[in-house]
């Protein structure tokens, strides 16, 4: 089996690295355009655009193909799951609250969506001296990431990332249940399973589990994590998913 990684905002595909690290067998860290890289010629980054290219991408690689998706890579990975194009083993995420049909989303994602302020936003996060509270860095040890990884992090946004930050979430209001209902609305053909670190403050519990539940998917509590759940204790995040992978179906 190949497992298969998919990463959130604002991120690259190395937020995975200790956690793959701890895994056996073979495992893909893909990098979504415009995060790390170029955006390809007219790739307007809307939530469809990335799971046509999600899709294409897995359609290339050799399975039976174990998915896995963290932050806006696992509201991908369900979207893909759900659909019939792509064979999966199994698909594991978390943030599932967010694919609820109630969500609302948080006052970032609000001040990305909202024409100007969004804008505004890309040019004073590119245009920040390293360390400055308006950086990138700062703003992501103030959401719970540990300093180095903010850094890391930080040391990849640029511009390209900024703008496909804005496309993206603007191509999801009022939330993304609203545009992919039918697909969320019933279980899927490969098991699933919703991860829930019980200090994500982008996630809730309960609604989480009425995804799960609508999606025919097991749920894992990661007790005393937080939304960087890969980050802060890869061995746990690999204990949990490997611990799915041998008995998926149950």
């Amino acid at each position: 089996m190949t497992a298969v990684f998919v990463h959130g905002v604002p991120e690259t595909g190395s937020v995975w690295d200790g956690l793959r690290a701890r895994l056996g067998g073979d495992t893909v860290a893909l990098e979504l355009p415009g995060f790390g890289g170029p955006r390809p010629h007219g790739f307007r980054a809307a939530k469809e655009d990335y799971v046509r290219w999600l899709e294409e991408a897995l359609l290339e690689t050799e399975g039976p193909i174990d998915l896995v998706g963290h932050d806006w890579g696992a509201l991908l990975v369900v979207c893909v799951a759900a659909g019939s194009r792509v064979p999966l083993r199994s698909w594991a995420v978390d943030v599932g609250g967010v694919l609820h049909p109630d969500y609302e989303w948080h006052a970032a994602a609000r001040l990305w969506q909202t024409s100007g302020a969004g804008e505004e936003w890309v040019r004073t996060a590119v245009g920040a001296a390293p360390g400055a509270p308006e950086g990138t860095a700062a703003q992501l040890v103030a959401a719970g990431v540990g300093e180095e990884h903010a850094k890391a992090m930080a040391a990849a946004f640029d511009e390209t990332m900024a703008v496909s930050i804005l496309d993206l979430y603007r191509s999801a209001t009022p939330n993304v249940f609203a545009s992919w209902s039918r697909e969320l609305s019933a279980p899927t053909s490969a098991p699933g399973l919703v991860l829930q670190p019980s200090l994500d403050p982008f996630d809730d519990i309960e609604t989480s589990s009425a995804v799960a539940a609508r999606l025919g998917a097991r749920t894992e509590t990661l007790t005393g994590l937080g939304h960087w759940w890969m980050l802060e204790r890869p061995d746990a995040a690999a204990d949990a998913l490997e611990r799915f992978w041998a008995r998926p179906r149950l």
